[in-house]
């Protein structure tokens, strides 16, 4: 079988699992939700309103996170690996085809929730974002989906490897929700090379770091494509 119909067979196993509808729509609304109420709050002087409008990412990424990791550890269940592997030989295909599934989702369901992120956001904001022009806001919309894309995929590369969503999903989310920030208040500048904290860097109108948007999106995609390139190599060797 070669890519495209392997492609569209990974199409078809992300229509059926309802879980994976699940967590493209806990991203969605967590996102809109945090995002919504950030901007409700009294602004403080000095704030980014591009960083305010889009802070509802930073809870999102858990169920972007998911929908990867669940994606991959579905293969794990019943031997449903042995019968995608059957079907398609060729494992890099198949491994290939998997990771394009997780990714396209993912990124239409960021784009869509990132512009709903930065409309309410800015509403509530109100006068507080009129420094927020229209240049910025596109940036950072993109920024946002590239960023919950990247996330989901370095959770599939790390599912592969593990053979398991929990391990991954134990792993990752407490890293972007706690020891990332623990880390960058005890390292300092090194930590802006963490595959999160240089992904969010698109997520700011301002930046000081050694990062910006698109060169911290670049530092994620590395992370990234080392946790495929581990996966496709666990698959190939490891895996039957």
């Amino acid at each position: 079988m070669g890519f495209a119909p392997a492609l569209h067979a990974e199409w078809l196993k992300i229509l059926t699992l309802r879980s994976l509808h699940g967590a493209l729509l806990a991203l969605a609304a967590v996102t809109t939700a945090f995002s919504a109420l950030a901007g409700a709050e009294t602004p403080e002087p000095g704030l980014d309103p591009l960083a305010t409008a889009l802070s509802g990412v930073l809870p999102g990424q858990i169920a972007a996170i998911s929908f990867g990791a669940l994606a991959v550890s579905a293969e794990y269940q019943g031997g449903a690996l042995g019968l995608s592997l059957s079907a398609v030989p060729r494992r890099g295909h198949w491994f290939a085809a998997k990771a394009t599934a997780v990714a396209g989702p993912t990124l239409a369901a960021g784009l869509v929730t990132a512009c709903a992120a930065v409309a309410v956001g800015r509403a509530g904001l109100g006068g507080a974002a009129d420094g927020l022009d229209t240049d910025d806001q596109a940036r950072g919309v993109v920024g946002a989906a590239l960023y919950l894309t990247l996330m989901a995929l370095l959770a599939a590369g790390l599912t592969a490897v593990l053979r398991s969503g929990v391990a991954t999903l134990s792993l990752l989310i407490p890293f972007v929700l706690t020891v990332s920030f623990v880390l960058g208040d005890a390292a300092g500048d090194a930590t802006e090379f963490l595959p999160d904290r240089a992904g969010q860097v698109a997520l700011h109108q301002t930046y000081d770091g050694t990062l910006g948007p698109w060169s911290g999106l670049g530092v994620t995609a590395l992370w990234t494509a080392a946790a495929l390139i581990a996966g496709a190599w666990s698959v190939h060797r490891r895996d039957v």
